[in-house]
């Protein structure tokens, strides 16, 4: 039985992360080779949450989250 579930990853996890890591995240990604959508949006939730929590990782590959900038003022 599969899983929808995301995982959430501890600090403790992300701090741990490594460039190369983060690389093969943002490659998975680029490359868009799933076996379904559920896999790259694992990968694409990861990416996400290094892009918050260690931003100096993720900032070369900010282009794949399409994340906009919102102004609340």
């Amino acid at each position: 039985m599969m899983t929808t579930e995301a995982h959430t990853w501890s600090a403790a996890e992300l701090g741990q992360l490594t460039e190369a890591e983060v690389a093969a995240i943002a490659y998975r990604l680029e490359a868009d080779d799933y076996p379904n959508a559920f896999a790259s949006l694992e990968d694409w939730h990861r990416l996400r949450s290094i892009a918050f929590h260690r931003p100096e990782l993720a900032e070369p590959y900010l282009h794949l989250l399409d994340l906009e900038a919102f102004d609340e003022a």
